[in-house]
């Protein structure tokens, strides 16, 4: 692998471009696929004939079939009526499971062939330049994140739900129709100077959102100081709080990810990197990371590192390197290291202060905890005997720190070597409103044996030290009173 250096301060990455606000699909209720009936043959009549007294049955007109039928669908409840008898099996007393399960597989493919063709109806909308780009890179994001999410864990996909309720208001059904036609309305934005795309709301005024709040603009183009109620009520605002609601999400889900991608020191792929950089969500926790490149044996090149400022698919991955120099890497993977492992720590935490900037994820400036040599015992007491008032202030510490506690511990699960370990730190099993006092931190494995200090692995280690550093800090400090 080449690496070529340019003598330049500037970053070969692009800077991350503001986001717009597009006017994307409506929030509303998900779509509730109406389970129809199996398709079944209808019970013939059996073969036998029936008695000759037996006045013969009325056969009612086309004409007349329709007409009820009409009426019957316009009575309030008939809705619910169909469903509650789609949901019956059509043949006689009990259908069989082979049958049911069919049904039920059917039902599943068109639910989830409704959804996908849903989704592509939102991002082939028409919109401006900038909503376009929104749509691209929300959807490259959506791309690139299932090609992570596979590669870094495993996850199980809810089933589809394939039921209907067991009532429905003609009211609510009424509005669930007017929703979907509505997400159904190709929706244009103008993106003025300032870069926000405004969206026709109807009877002249324009809607968007500004630092995530709706802003409103007059029939005669001038910004109002507050949404009118009924723009305000209206579909392309609730199209635009769903978008809001969605970019919070989708910022928190990337923020996650590559959270996740550090405590790992995943490899990721060069090609993965290239589909979510333009996607503002993505940059943020992306940008400034210290990165290595991976070697085809999976081992981490430390003198191949720097901080990452962008990829080029021609070029590489662009870096800053310790000198201050930006620089190519020319590999197909990079990982982002737990900073335990990143060699000259205190080097890149003094360049990233030296150049001024930030990174979007707590790495360079985590807490660590080096492992000391020698050592031979099963658990850390250097956090015992920490009093809290109550047990509820420690679980509540420790939940807010984002671990889970169960069985009265405090737990950090990580993966590391190759290996899952679970650090636990004792915080007490009493009544929530009693007085409790911390204990030893200790690991375990993945089947939850008992680890000597020995056999943990340096992140595993240095993360668990940092939960039990955390909730013991928020102890109660009794205050000494120096003699007079």
């Amino acid at each position: 692998m080449a690496t070529t250096k340019t003598k330049s301060a500037k970053a070969p990455g692009a800077p991350a471009a503001k986001r717009a606000a597009p006017a994307t699909a409506k929030k509303s209720a998900p779509a509730t696929v109406k389970k129809s009936a199996p398709a079944t043959a209808k019970k013939s009549a059996p073969a036998t004939a029936k008695k000759s007294a037996l006045p013969p049955k009325k056969v009612a007109s086309p004409v007349a079939k329709t007409a009820t039928a009409k009426a019957a669908a316009t009575r309030p409840g008939a809705a619910a009526t169909k469903a509650a008898a789609a949901s019956k099996p059509a043949t006689a007393k009990t259908a069989s499971p082979t049958a049911a399960t069919a049904a039920d597989t059917a039902l599943a493919k068109l639910a989830a062939t409704k959804a996908a063709a849903a989704a592509k109806t939102v991002t082939a909308r028409p919109a401006s330049a900038k909503t376009s780009a929104s749509a691209t890179r929300s959807s490259a994001a959506a791309n690139a994140a299932a090609v992570t999410k596979a590669a870094a864990a495993t996850t199980t996909a809810p089933p589809v739900a394939a039921f209907a309720p067991k009532s429905a208001k003609p009211g609510k059904a009424a509005k669930a129709d007017k929703a979907t036609a509505a997400a159904n309305t190709p929706v244009v934005a103008t993106t003025d100077d300032a870069g926000l795309g405004w969206t026709d709301a109807g009877k002249g005024y324009l809607l968007t959102l500004d630092g995530g709040k709706l802003a409103a603009k007059n029939p005669a183009g001038k910004r109002m100081a507050s949404v009118p109620k009924e723009i305000k009520d209206g579909e392309v605002a609730d199209q635009l709080e769903a978008l809001r609601d969605w970019l919070v999400e989708h910022d928190r889900e990337c923020m996650a990810t590559v959270d996740q991608w550090m405590l790992r020191s995943l490899a990721v792929p060069r090609t993965v990197l290239e589909a979510v950089w333009d996607d503002p969500s993505w940059r943020k926790p992306l940008e400034n990371t210290v990165v290595v490149a991976v070697r085809a044996d999976g081992g981490h090149d430390h003198a191949k590192a720097g901080l990452f400022r962008g990829v080029d698919r021609k070029k590489g991955v662009g870096v800053v390197d310790l000198d201050g120099e930006t620089a190519w890497l020319d590999t197909e993977r990079v990982a982002i290291p737990h900073p335990i492992l990143i060699q000259e720590l205190d080097g890149w935490r003094e360049l990233v202060t030296q150049l001024g900037v930030t990174q979007g994820i707590s790495q360079l400036h985590r807490e660590t905890h080096p492992k000391p040599d020698g050592l031979t015992s099963s658990s850390i007491d250097q956090y015992e005997n920490g009093k809290f008032a109550m047990l509820m202030h420690a679980l509540g510490k420790a939940r807010s720190l984002g671990f889970k506690v169960r069985g009265g511990y405090a737990t950090c699960k990580v993966w590391d070597g190759g290996g899952v370990s679970e650090a636990r730190y004792w915080i007490g099993a009493d009544s929530p409103d009693s007085e409790t006092y911390t204990g030893q931190l200790s690991w375990v494995d993945a089947r939850e044996r008992g680890l000597k200090l020995g056999d943990v692995g340096p992140v595993a280690f240095s993360e668990g030290m940092r939960m039990a550093s955390s909730i013991y800090a928020a102890r109660v400090v009794e205050k000494v009173e120096e003699a007079s």
